[in-house]
């Protein structure tokens, strides 16, 4: 994958690859997104929800939203990719958070970029701590905000007025990500998503994280393509069997657009390539370093539990929805059953918790290492290249009037 990068980038194909990519993308009727009464309801004209995989909701006059089902199975990966939310649709937006079963949205815009509003302002600001969307039913309260460099991590808890039920939604804000554009350095978005998936909220056991940007196709659609290749490498142990446009084509077929310019195209492979010398085992990081920070995967000295069923990938409706979220059975005599084997368990269950905490922050520690030290090395790589960019000029320069002179000389020669 590094040579078959380092050959487009030698030659500047990027434009032509994601032009071929853009021709080889099939289409997909979006009748429902046109009708009359769902125009107010799309931020953009030119990107709408393909039928067969928009997100329906349940709960509502009208089950029509601005987002899409997007399912990798092999990566048992699913990703609810939405435009921001427009400040009518807030409430929607959280309607869909709640009946998908969705333990955390992913936003990778600011409200206000470049002086127009690229999305409402869904969440509660620390100032007002709540945020009450009446036309659904629901409360949102910001518990806690964590805000480091290039993203904000919020812990945000949803509350059902009818039900009097609560969920806790993580809230994963990345904020340096400029609109068409791409991060500063593969580096710091890794570490972003390297957090997400520490949080466990990606895995199966919970229903499709939210991804969004303003459109939900470029941001959003490089968020869900890097993640992907990551799993699919670590899975197969293999980076050459991974083909990103591939991969890239199949997400196309649940949301049109994904990926918005060649430069999104070409970051979304640096931070492939970055990340899986991150996650494999046999690159240059330590052998017992396979470190996709899931929490599926923090345990692989351990044997790992039967996976729980996941509905939205394998007992999917006709729509591409997934089934309703599953609740915790209470089958009080299995477990008044079972309840002397926990006791007499309960050393060995201590001990274990032990041993996975820390496994777990060894783990998270020697990531941040290696994340540290693949951002030093493309800090360096930046470095010489803006000394060849200011150098370049005055070369070419000299190089140009030793040439004119060089030619003036032979003419004088000759005239002589």
């Amino acid at each position: 994958m590094e040579q078959e990068f380092e050959d487009i980038d030698s030659s500047g194909r990027w434009q032509n690859l994601y032009n071929e990519i853009r021709t080889q993308a099939n289409e997909y009727p979006y009748k429902v997104a046109k009708l009359p009464v769902n125009r107010n309801l799309n931020r953009y004209r030119d990107v709408s929800p393909y039928d067969h995989s928009r997100v329906k909701l349940e709960n509502s006059e009208n089950d029509y939203i601005n987002a899409s089902l997007v399912m990798v199975e092999e990566a048992q990966r699913a990703y609810i990719l939405s435009q921001g939310p427009l400040r009518n649709t807030c409430g929607h937006f959280w309607l869909m958070i709640w009946e998908q079963c969705s333990k955390a949205v992913i936003m990778l815009n600011r409200v206000i970029e470049k002086g127009s509003e690229k999305c409402a302002q869904y969440w509660p600001t620390p100032k007002e701590r709540q945020m009450p969307f009446t036309d659904t039913g629901f409360v949102v309260y910001l518990c806690s905000e964590e805000v480091q460099t290039c993203y904000t991590i919020r812990v945000l808890e949803l509350q059902n007025i009818k039900t009097g039920e609560s969920r806790q939604i993580y809230h994963f804000h990345y904020t340096s990500w400029p609109d068409f554009g791409v991060p500063e350095s593969p580096a710091s978005f890794l570490s972003f998503l390297f957090r997400v998936r520490e949080s466990g909220s990606l895995g199966s056991e919970h229903g499709p994280s939210v991804v969004h940007c303003s459109a939900g196709i470029g941001r959003s659609g490089t968020f869900a393509l890097v993640d992907t290749c990551l799993v699919l490498m670590d899975k197969r142990q293999n980076p050459s069997s991974v083909d990103i446009q591939k991969v890239l084509l199949d997400m196309r077929e649940y949301r049109m657009g994904l990926i918005q310019t060649s430069d999104q195209l070409r970051f979304s492979y640096m931070a492939v390539i970055e990340g899986a010398k991150l996650v494999l085992p046999n690159n240059s990081v330590q052998q017992n370093n396979q470190t996709l920070m899931s929490r599926d995967d923090l345990e692989p000295d351990l044997p790992p539990p039967p996976p729980p069923p996941r509905p939205h990938l394998k007992d999917s409706k006709s729509n591409g929805q997934p089934g309703p979220c599953l609740e915790p059975q209470d089958d009080s005599e299995d477990n008044q059953a079972e309840g002397e084997a926990v006791i007499h368990d309960l050393g060995v269950s201590d001990n274990l918790g032990h041993v996975r905490k820390r496994h777990r922050e060894e783990r998270i520690a020697s990531t941040a290492q290696k994340v540290q030290q693949m951002k030093q090395r493309l800090t360096d790589s930046e470095r010489k290249r803006e000394k060849w960019l200011y150098w370049r000029p005055i070369l070419l320069n000299v190089g140009a009037g030793a040439a004119l002179a060089f030619g003036l000389l032979v003419c004088w020669m000759y005239a002589q």
